[in-house]
Parts: C-alpha cells; structure tokens; sequence
C-alpha cells in the first residue's frame, strides 16, 4: 500500500512543479510556450525511430542473459505494461524536460545538464525503489540495484536531453520515457532473483552508456559545447 501511494506523488510531483515553476518564472507566455514543445510533432523520422532504442537493448540483453547464463533471464511478455510507461512520461517529462533541462544548460553543456539532472531524476526514485522491478523488495541487494537502476537512469536522461536538444520537443522526450519505463515493465523477467535484478539492470545500464558515449562523440560540437548563460 505504501508503494501504491507513493507512486501517484512521484508521478505528479515533475509536472505540477514544472507547470508551477514556469508560470512563476517565465510568466503566461512561458507555459504557452511550454505547451506548444508538447505539441511539437512533425520531425524527421530517424528521430521517431530513437524510441526504439530501450526496447531492443533491453530485449538483447535479456535474450543473452537467457542463453548464456540462465533461464531465469528469459524476458516476460506483459505487453499490458508498455502502458505504465504513458502517465510516467507524459507526467514527469513537463518537469524534466520541459522546466528543470531548459534552466540547468544555461551556461552549460546539454551533456552536462542532463548528467546531473539525471542523477537527480534517479534520487527522485529513491522512496519507490523498493517496489520497481520484478524481485522486490530487494533485500540486502537494494543498494546495488539502486546503483544499476541510476546507471540505467542518467544514460537515458542524456539519450532524452540529446534528442531534445535536436528537435526542442518535449512530446518526443515524453514518448521516449514511455518507450523507457514501458520496455523495462514490459520485459523484465518474473522469475529473476534481487541479484539476477541487479546484474541485468547493470548490463542494460552499460549498454546504454556505449549508446550514449557514441551519441556524443557524433555529436560532441552540439551537446558538448556550453549554450549562452543568457
């Protein structure tokens, strides 16, 4: 009971504050503005066709695992649960990307603000990290999945403020946490041990990391480089 209602706060807390914030900061025309980056739909395809990015890695090292180590890896096929990704993403997204990205690079790299912001969008899960995954709670391997849960969380943070920072969409930033939490509660594998939990969360989280090192070193000029603090 106390994960159920934790659950709704984490979710609404990024998004009320982000509404509050800009309102109070940027003004009316600022949450205008705000809503028409929700809105911003029509792009390129190569960036529609990143959202399938965190479904595959997750499916390919789950499938690995499975023949490799054990079958306890075998990936679950709730297809229901690509849905509990949809209020995560639409929701947090008004937050994360929508305020608290757009203040944190000004004067930085969009590399840089997304780490951070990523380390604090993992910290914000810490009061429901207990009831996230399938082999919970996690018992003594609580801490290092939190560890492997955080390595998986600022990758994607940096993936979402890449394509972000190319297309100024938050709606697309909204799809990809979708595409995220929805992928990991779709295929995480009923059976796994805390431990098992932990070391494929971490192998997932690495993976992504090889994704996101390749995203910068193509794009080093863009996302590297500090915007104007102005």
């Amino acid at each position: 009971m106390t994960g159920m209602l934790m659950f709704p706060i984490m979710l609404l807390g990024p998004s009320l504050a982000g509404i509050a914030l800009t309102r109070m900061v940027d003004g009316a025309s600022g949450l205008q503005e705000l809503f028409s980056r929700m809105a911003r739909w029509k792009l390129p395809l190569r960036w529609h066709v990143t959202l399938l990015v965190p479904p595959a890695l997750i499916a390919c090292v789950l499938f690995s695992l499975k023949t490799l180590v054990s079958p306890s890896y075998a990936p679950n096929h709730f297809w229901v649960g690509i849905l509990f990704g949809v209020p995560a993403g639409f929701l947090e997204e008004m937050g994360w990307t929508g305020f608290a990205f757009q203040k944190l690079r000004r004067g930085e790299s969009a590399f840089t603000a997304s780490v951070l912001l990523g380390l604090l969008w993992s910290v914000w899960h810490l009061p429901v990290i207990n009831y996230l995954g399938s082999a919970t709670p996690h018992g003594v391997y609580w801490f290092p999945f939190f560890v492997a849960f955080a390595t998986v969380m600022i990758a994607m943070r940096v993936l979402i403020a890449w394509i972000y920072t190319n297309t100024t969409s938050v709606l697309l930033a909204q799809l990809m946490h979708v595409s995220s939490t929805g992928s990991l509660v779709l295929f995480s594998p009923p059976i796994a041990t805390a431990r098992q939990e932990v070391l494929w969360y971490g192998l997932y989280g690495g993976v992504l990391w090889l994704v996101v090192i390749l995203i910068v070193t193509v794009d080093a000029k863009h996302f590297i480089q500090k915007s104007d603090p102005a």
